[in-house]
């Protein structure tokens, strides 16, 4: 049934679509128990909604609201025994950098052989993980910004619908329905909600002025990490506002589909999806080979390497109880180092191949 005009002309009345259908989604989800339901109900009905041509929307500066709540909860899993544990991390570290590395060599590879895409929009559409970064970066050096974009939301999306539903059927996880996700109080004390609130204004204020990428997520995440590290609080954001940021970024995934026709691009998305499941068995059986040879968690490893989002991957790692800590920080160096070197082996791919013509479809 289509949706009367007279009820999305203003900008306004778009956000509040997008979020009743995000929220109407989550619920779904969690009646049916699905895993992970919050974020995977809200961006499976708003991306169903925004293919059909619903005129919904979520202004990204709504990340400024949510974001920093859940960078404070994903700090909150650090503790003093984490920076123990870093010492034995360094194996799954290089892997994960070798992994990047690897599936941004191949598959730009194959995008410029086999479906002509240009230099930029090839690399910056490879190289899993960090797609506000690829997007970024890859437009300012040329990339068509429709491949670059759809490439990496397609992926982003199946990542986050496959996974937790694979936790579920092979792993033996029970998802909690209605429960919200994160602490099972939904207060916290006075003297504690100044320290949470603290880390997320602060942390990301010091990362914008530094220009760390994800400022919004990333500085309160690392500020809330050192609070809970030093002993100054052992609190966490109440769950319900933990969910209500799951719903928030899972409508806003599906948001990025809005004006998209599925007939002008299938190429593309079929494209992003083949990239997605290879580089998800691939990681699969990275997991598998460093757990045998490491000890570590098959589960932390595969969500570490899992080529989605830190956000999303921490989310989810959190609602099925796994390392978040372990997780979280795989994800915030593999964030880094694309965002460091990414640029400066592009270069050099375009110097030795040539920049080639950029697809825009």
């Amino acid at each position: 049934m289509p949706i009367p005009p007279s009820l999305t002309r203003t900008p306004a009345a778009r956000v509040v679509l997008a979020v009743g259908l995000g929220a109407a989604g989550g619920a779904l989800f969690a009646y049916l128990r699905a895993p992970l339901p919050w974020m995977i109900g809200a961006s499976a009905i708003t991306t169903a909604a925004a293919l059909a041509g619903a005129p919904i929307h979520v202004p990204r500066r709504s990340n400024a609201v949510v974001v920093p709540v859940l960078g404070v909860m994903l700090g909150s899993a650090f503790t003093p025994e984490t920076l123990a544990d870093l010492a034995g991390w360094w194996p799954s570290v290089i892997a994960l950098l070798l992994y990047a590395a690897l599936m941004a060599g191949v598959f730009s590879t194959l995008l410029r052989r086999r479906f002509g895409f240009g230099a930029a929009s090839a690399y910056f559409s490879s190289v899993p993980g960090g797609n506000v970064a690829m997007y970024t970066v890859g437009t300012a050096m040329g990339g068509d910004a429709r491949t670059i974009s759809l490439i990496h939301n397609t992926r982003a999306l199946l990542t986050v619908i496959t996974i937790p539903f694979w936790f579920r059927l092979f792993q033996g996880y029970e998802p909690a329905g209605f429960a919200v996700p994160g602490p099972a109080a939904n207060t916290i004390g006075l003297d504690d909600a100044l320290v949470l609130g603290v880390c997320a204004v602060l942390g990301f204020w010091v990362a914008n002025l530094a220009r760390v990428p994800a400022p919004f997520l990333i500085g309160p995440m690392l500020l809330s990490a050192a609070a809970h590290v030093t002993g100054l609080t052992d609190a966490s954001p109440p769950g319900i506002l933990v969910a209500i940021a799951q719903v928030l970024i899972g409508t806003s995934m599906g948001c990025r589909f809005t004006g998209v026709s599925i007939r002008d691009v299938a190429n593309l998305m079929a494209i992003g999806a083949v990239m997605g499941i290879v580089m998800m068995l691939v990681a699969a059986a990275a997991a598998g080979a460093i757990s045998h040879a490491t000890g570590l968690s098959f589960a932390a490893l595969l969500l570490a390497f899992a080529p989605g989002g830190l956000a999303e991957m921490a989310l989810i790692s959190l609602a099925l109880g796994i390392d978040t800590a372990f997780v979280s920080t795989h994800h915030l160096i593999r964030l880094s180092a694309i965002m460091l070197f990414a640029p400066v082996f592009f270069r050099i791919v375009e110097t030795r191949l040539g920049s080639g013509n950029e697809s825009k479809s």
